[in-house]
């Protein structure tokens, strides 16, 4: 019988919809039957959570995030995934608190790009998670640099991020120009001195707009990446490596 999976969600409710229905389909083009995974949806109030994420009130962000993880685990699920890259910022403490397993999409997304044959990455997300340094210290493992976009970019990536990816907006421009950061910091420019061959796309969010084939380097999508871990263990019963 497959483990049932807790999902930490709703930081945006946007990522946290396209999380089930990866893992199910997922799920689907594995085993062609329905016998899904059960799963366990509880969603945070994503304004509170992010007002605690940028007030630099660590134990309060800790304390939020673990007290959703607490209602996943009355609800009897056998692990939990937080369906976001920004609260891995304080994974280990939130980790240390919780009762039941959990993934890193940290440990899963540094293993692929390992095993990939990737030195450099570029990373993007919203501001905080290109501020903090929990993706550099996990590459950083493996033998992996990461590097991030200026601080003006950083501001149009979370600006694109929050006002409108979390609200369900996609625009072809706001793609075309987070592609033309991509290609400034990739192989593709040879006036880079320190190129990336590769990107993390390190909000859940950003590959609901960005492509594979539009990019000139690999994108690893975290949240398939997360999700197929997520899929793995619970039918398989083995954490992926790294955690």
């Amino acid at each position: 019988m497959a483990k049932r999976i807790g999902i930490l969600g709703g930081i945006s409710a946007e990522s946290t919809v396209a999380y089930y229905h990866r893992i199910i389909h997922g799920y689907f083009e594995r085993r062609q039957d329905t016998h899904y995974p059960e799963i366990v949806i509880f969603s945070l109030d994503f304004q509170r959570f992010t007002d605690l994420e940028d007030s630099g009130d660590r134990a309060g962000y800790i304390a939020e995030i673990a007290s959703g993880i607490e209602v996943l685990e009355r609800a009897r699920v056998d692990f939990v995934i937080m369906a976001a890259n920004s609260p891995h910022a304080v994974f280990q403490e939130v980790e240390a608190r919780a009762r039941v397993p959990m993934l890193s999409i940290v440990q899963v997304t540094a293993e692929a790009a390992r095993a990939r044959g990737l030195r450099r990455l570029l990373l993007l997300g919203i501001k905080f998670t290109m501020q903090s340094s929990f993706y550099q210290d996990a590459c950083r493992e493996r033998g992996i640099e990461v590097l991030v976009p200026s601080d003006a970019e950083q501001d149009e990536i979370n600006r694109v991020i929050f006002d409108e990816l979390a609200r369900g907006i996609f625009r072809d421009a706001s793609r075309a120009r987070l592609l033309a950061i991509i290609d400034r910091y990739s192989v593709s420019c040879p006036s880079t001195d320190s190129a990336a061959d590769g990107v993390i796309l390190g909000c859940t969010e950003l590959p609901l707009l960005l492509r594979q084939e539009d990019a000139p380097v690999p994108l690893l999508d975290t949240l398939e990446l997360h999700a197929e871990a997520a899929l793995d263990y619970a039918l398989a019963g083995e954490k992926p490596r790294g955690r």
